[in-house]
């Protein structure tokens, strides 16, 4: 095990996303698309050859609305500090420890839709959320900011073997972006995992639930399209949320550091792109047969099924590779003493839960009809995918070196079985 004090600083040599000049660029281009799309994606239309006119300034900015931001992330802190949901220990560090969590992210999304249907019984203007979309959505871009910029000097004060092992290449711009710090923590808050799991995923889902109130409030009906979909995302983040130990062997976890990436990523890009399709259904709702519906339902709990029974065969065999369920799988042993699986899920592509992802993802857009810009979750999502996938591959060839080779040459296909 190693020492801290035997630990050797190391520097990153390699830069993904185009170099300092790459995320640069990203910095400023990631907000504009959220504004873009979602602007282009309004009421009166919804073609991103039609955006609206600039609007005026106060449609960005109100002080309501930002203590409404702040008052959601005050409340998934107290959340998550309660003293509920086991404690799990992560990942071997490279100081030779292991940090412990707390996992009752379920927790919070179950007393988080607890408070919303209070809410809604003691007449809270809940659908004051829908009516401040942007301003909220610019109050958590300017704290995403703010938060990646105090991330970054805190990681200028800790240890050598605290740095992310991708984001400690001496360009400030680029560790800025991918994140410096392996694991920020304020006492036992782990910053992280809080802002993967927390505000922005189930801000997605409460979003979504306003969505479905103010339909509701208008037609007096619940329209089945935005129902269904919204049903589809909330069994979805459930399911992260319930299976929250399983996060902490993760890429995100494991190998990124927590910067301007992460942290825009989980409070504007997923809760206000994420969002989009009930968003469309709600001010564009649509009829569709019961055929269609069962189509498309069926298309999502087969993606679910990929998606959950694959973690779940992963994680399981991780925790226990000598479960006798296990026998009769072909594995490859590495040097380092694990076994990578070659058979059930795993045998058949590299990345089955990807798959699973993509088909639920497909599901949630296809009630929206024809229109293209609902379809940007899917096609966007297909993209990191694959980039994601690509990431992976690097790191597990670090780790495992010809026994991964050996792998790729056993499982040749990587999210789409005989495509890709």
């Amino acid at each position: 095990m190693k020492s801290e004090k035997s630990f050797q600083r190391y520097k990153t040599t390699k830069m993904e996303f185009g170099g300092t000049p790459g995320v640069t660029a990203l910095i400023f281009m990631l907000p504009i698309i959220v504004y873009t799309i979602n602007l282009a994606c309004g009421k009166e239309s919804c073609s991103i050859t039609r955006l609206p006119k600039f609007p005026s300034f106060s449609y960005f900015f109100d002080m309501e609305a930002t203590c409404i931001f702040f008052g959601w992330l005050a409340f998934q802190v107290v959340l998550s500090l309660l003293p509920v949901g086991q404690v799990i220990p992560g990942q071997l560090l490279n100081s030779g420890k292991r940090l412990m969590y707390r996992c009752n992210a379920f927790h919070a999304l179950l007393i988080s839709s607890a408070a919303f249907g209070l809410a809604v019984y003691c007449d809270v203007p809940l659908t004051i959320v829908y009516d401040k979309f942007y301003q909220i959505l610019t109050a958590a871009l300017v704290y995403s900011v703010f938060l990646s910029i105090a991330l970054y000097f805190k990681s200028t004060l800790t240890a050598d073997y605290n740095l992310a092992p991708g984001g400690n290449t001496g360009s400030i711009i680029y560790d800025f972006f991918v994140g410096h710090e392996l694991n920020p923590r304020i006492g036992s808050l782990d910053l992280k995992i809080f802002f993967e799991l927390r505000p922005g995923l189930i801000g997605w889902i409460m979003l979504n639930f306003v969505f479905v109130l103010k339909a509701y409030q208008d037609t007096g009906t619940l329209p089945p399209a935005l129902a269904m979909v919204t049903a589809f995302q909330t069994l979805y983040i459930a399911d992260i949320l319930y299976f929250e130990s399983h996060f902490l062997t993760t890429m995100d976890i494991m190998h990124d550091g927590f910067g301007y990436m992460l942290a825009f990523g989980d409070l504007v890009w997923v809760p206000f792109l994420y969002c989009l399709q009930t968003r469309y259904l709600l001010e564009h709702p649509r009829d569709l047969t019961w055929y269609a519906m069962c189509g498309i339902a069926l298309l999502n709990f087969v993606g679910y099924y990929i998606f959950r029974s694959s973690n779940s065969e992963k994680n399981e065999f991780r925790k226990n590779p000598h479960d006798p369920k296990f026998d009769n799988y072909e594995t490859i042993p590495t040097a380092s003493g694990k076994k990578l699986l070659v058979s059930g899920w795993w045998g058949m592509v590299r990345k089955p839960n990807y798959l699973g992802d993509l088909c639920m993802a497909l599901a949630w857009s296809l009630p929206c009809g024809l229109n293209a810009i609902p379809y940007f979750y899917p096609v966007y999502f297909l993209i990191f995918l694959v980039h994601r996938e690509r990431r992976d591959s690097i790191e597990c060839y670090k780790k495992y070196g010809s026994s991964w080779d050996r792998y790729c040459q056993r499982v040749k296909y990587k999210i789409f079985p005989y495509i890709y």
